[in-house]
């Protein structure tokens, strides 16, 4: 199940990702849409430990939200290629987002640090992050992303969080806020491999597969205008909406261009620039600040 997961999502599904985890992925992906996993390490996905569960209270640190001390920072980690569910490979966000809430849940837990690495993913990754993201807002527990890395995917989730930290000035970096779909064309493999592919529709379903079959024959802008434009769209409206002070002036900066920390912070992709320790102090600051406001509003 979670080969053919993994094996649909990379062929079918379009992605807000970064085009070089594509570039730097290619021979990995062709050898596992060729079913040839030979020779690649086999290492069980709990040795890689690609959630880590970590609680910082001071130096102290924990991997059970329970066992927590009192008013500590969960640490979160969202890292590599984002996928909806999980595979034989790492987990998806469903998992990340079920750990989200899970320290949302905890009493001594005031706030999470989600600390990202990533160049994006699958456009379906987003969903399951923004729902965690806001029920642990809900529960008056501020999210700070502490990025390297935060692109495409990636972004669009952390401009949903109170507030967006890059945590190095020399390779973190942020935007490309786009859409891309890619798919590969097999017809010639299968002619000169003598088989032929027949592919019926009902006399009632004229339109069903338009854009992709359009596609197929080079024709993209069905594709563009029915699928990926309406996604590009929604993510520009998430991040114009929940990045006030964002700079759309600068050129491309809703267009997918990337900018290191310093830009992004004078364009407004980012709220300020400071390693981890900085990003779990100012996970404090807005929980102390959320715990005054509930304190007022009920006097």
């Amino acid at each position: 199940m979670a080969f053919s997961t993994l094996y649909y999502t990379i062929l079918n599904k379009p992605f807000f990702i970064d085009v070089r985890r594509i570039d730097a992925q290619a021979v990995l992906i062709d050898k596992f849409l060729e079913h040839d996993i030979t020779g690649m390490d086999a290492i069980k996905l709990n040795d890689k430990q690609p959630i880590a569960r970590q609680i910082t209270a001071g130096h102290a640190q924990d991997n059970q939200f329970a066992k927590a001390p009192k008013d500590s920072v969960a640490v979160i980690l969202l890292r590599g290629d984002m996928l909806k569910e999980g595979t034989m490979c790492s987990y998806g966000t469903e998992e990340i987002a079920a750990v989200i809430r899970e320290a949302a849940d905890a009493k001594n837990i005031i706030g999470i640090r989600l600390d990202i690495d990533s160049g994006g993913g699958a456009v379906d990754a987003i969903a399951p992050m923004l729902e965690a993201i806001r029920y642990s807002q809900s529960k008056g527990k501020p999210i700070v992303a502490s990025c390297d890395l935060c692109a495409s995917a990636a972004y669009y989730v952390a401009c949903h969080c109170d507030k967006i930290v890059a945590d190095n000035s020399i390779s973190a970096e942020f935007g490309s806020i786009g859409v891309m779909m890619q798919f590969a064309d097999y017809a010639k493999y299968y002619d000169d491999n003598g088989i032929k592919i027949h592919t019926i529709y009902s006399s009632l379903s004229g339109y069903k597969n338009a854009p992709f079959e359009a596609a197929r024959k080079g024709e993209y802008d069905l594709i563009k205008t029915e699928q990926l434009d309406p996604l590009a769209r929604q993510f520009q409206e998430a991040v114009k909406s929940n990045r006030k002070n964002l700079d759309q002036k600068v050129d491309g900066i809703l267009n997918g261009r990337t900018f290191f920390a310093q830009d992004a912070l004078t364009h407004g992709l980012i709220d300020q620039i400071g390693n981890a320790s900085e990003a779990t102090a100012l996970v404090r600051r807005l929980a102390a600040d959320m715990s005054l406001s509930r304190y007022a509003a009920e006097m």
